[in-house]
Formats: structure tokens, sequence, C-alpha cells
């Protein structure tokens, strides 16, 4: 795992349960800090923290280095209102698509690759609601039927929030709003073969199909709008959930912030842990990364 040595983690993070065998380091007993209003910065308000974001820009493995993350943290047995780690998925901000859209998607005919594919104005919207602290409602999305329900899940104001997805850091706005990017790495094998077990199981899709979405879209989508976004990461994790040595030291630096740990301390640029936005360099005016 590459990690700049100026890079400072995140004051913050969020994700989903996830059940495994393997064992859970010691569990978090730390009070949880709240921050009701608009979320005021460091400089504002010392000693008091807004939840910063942090932004995992992937290949299908990024949604298990999140469950593998909550899974050691112990978060997993953590009933939902209570839980201090939790992820957000842009896959639940796919677009509400037309009828003509609909029925070229049920013939997988539609690229959901692209990044006009995704609402992100409603992803702006809710990440900004979540750095103010406040309780945000996620759309839930229909893959076998290509639309979006009418019940959405609640998520309530967390102490570290994870927002991952393919195309987490193409939008310049959204990708502002990241404390910290991480950029979860895998070869193109291992990208479709997780592709079509995740496809057939979860998606109901034939694999003829899943095969020609991938050469029609899903690689060349990759290729022209993931990858480019690769620049702006803070950190590059190689082998995705098998990189256990990358995995665990994100993992011991979310501990250290949920037990105090690095709000104890104050460092020069640094308040309590927090890390200020990166400002931009000329090279990253556009909000396209090529």
């Amino acid at each position: 795992m590459s990690v700049p040595a100026a890079t400072a983690w995140p004051a913050r993070l969020r994700c989903w349960p996830h059940s495994s065998a393997e064992s859970s380091p010691r569990r978090l007993r730390a009070p949880r800090q709240r921050m009701g209003g608009r979320g005021l910065g460091p400089s504002e308000v010392p000693g008091v923290l807004r939840p910063p974001i942090t932004g995992l820009a992937r290949s299908p493995a990024a949604s298990s280095v999140c469950a593998k993350i909550v899974q050691l943290l112990g978060q997993n047995e953590v009933d939902y209102r209570q839980k201090q780690v939790v992820i957000l998925s842009q896959d639940s901000f796919y677009r509400v698509l037309t009828a003509e859209q609909k029925a070229k998607a049920l013939k997988g005919q539609f690229n959901f690759d692209h990044p006009d594919a995704f609402d992100n104005e409603l992803i702006f919207k809710t990440l900004k609601e979540i750095t103010e602290g406040k309780t945000v409602q996620i759309p839930v999305y229909d893959f076998v039927s290509h639309s979006r329900k009418e019940e959405t899940v609640t998520v309530y104001p967390a102490d570290v929030v994870l927002f991952e997805g393919i195309l987490a850091f193409y939008s310049q706005e959204v990708r502002d709003l990241f404390q910290m990017k991480l950029f979860v790495d895998t070869d193109a094998d291992t990208r479709l073969s997780r592709r079509v077990l995740r496809d057939i199981s979860e998606r109901g899709r034939d694999l003829e199909q899943i095969l020609s979405q991938y050469i029609t879209f899903v690689k060349p989508a990759f290729e022209e709008f993931c990858l480019p976004t690769k620049k702006y990461a803070d950190v590059i994790i190689p082998r995705g959930a098998d990189n256990l040595v990358a995995i665990n030291l994100i993992v011991q630096h979310i501990q250290d912030i949920l037990n105090g740990g690095l709000s104890k301390r104050q460092t020069n640029g640094y308040l309590n842990g927090y890390t200020p936005s990166r400002k931009r360099q000329a090279s990253e005016s556009s909000s396209r990364p090529h």
C-alpha cells in the first residue's frame, strides 16, 4: 500500500455489516461524539469535528474491503442506530430510468458504468448532509428490474463514513467532500470474475449477457472514466480485500480514532486528527479526470 509521507488519515469514517469467521480486534468503548447544526469545521469549534467522508474508488473489490474493515472492527454485530462505522455505496444512487432506457437495460444494452448513469446531484446533497451530522435517507436500487424502490434506508450520524463506488472520484464536487481518497486496485481477471459471480447470484443475469456488457460497456468505461481517477487517490490498495496488511493498517487507524487516540493529539497543520481537504492543483481544475 503506497502512502505519501505527508498524508494523514481522516478523523472519522462508516460501513454496512458483514459476517466473517475471522476474529475482530478489541471492541470499541469510546463514547461517540455528535454534532448537530451546519457541520462546523475545527477552526470554528476547537475540539469538535464534523464527520469527514472517505471515498473509495474501486473495482467490485472495494465493497469487500469495506466489509472486511467493518467486520474486523466488530461493527457488524452492532445495532444499526449505534454503528460507529458505516458504508454508503454509489450503486444506491443510479438515476431513475426512462421507459426507453429501462427497455435497453433489460436487454443488457444500457451503460450503467457511465458517469451519466448516476444521480450526482443527489449524491452530493446526501454526502453534504452527512458532513453536517444529519440523518439521511439512502435510495434502494433494484438491479433486477432496474428501478429505484419506494423504500429508503435510514443512515444515522456516525463517527466514520465510507463512500465507495466505481466513479467515486469522478465528480469534482463530490470528490472535494472527501477527507481521504482510497483507490482499490485489482487486476482485470479478478474484476471480471467477481462481476460474473455477483451478477449471476444477486442480479439474476445470465453469463452471455454479463460478458456482452463487460466487453461493450464495463471494460471501456473502467479504462475511460474510473482508471484515470486513480491519480486523485491518497492511498492505493493493491489486490483489494486480499491485501490484509493494508486493511489491518486502516483498521488500526480507525480503531485509534474511535478510541480517542487521535483526538488527544495536536500536530503541526492538523487539529485533533482532522486533515483539511487538499487544495486542488491546476491540473485538477476540471471535473473530468482526463
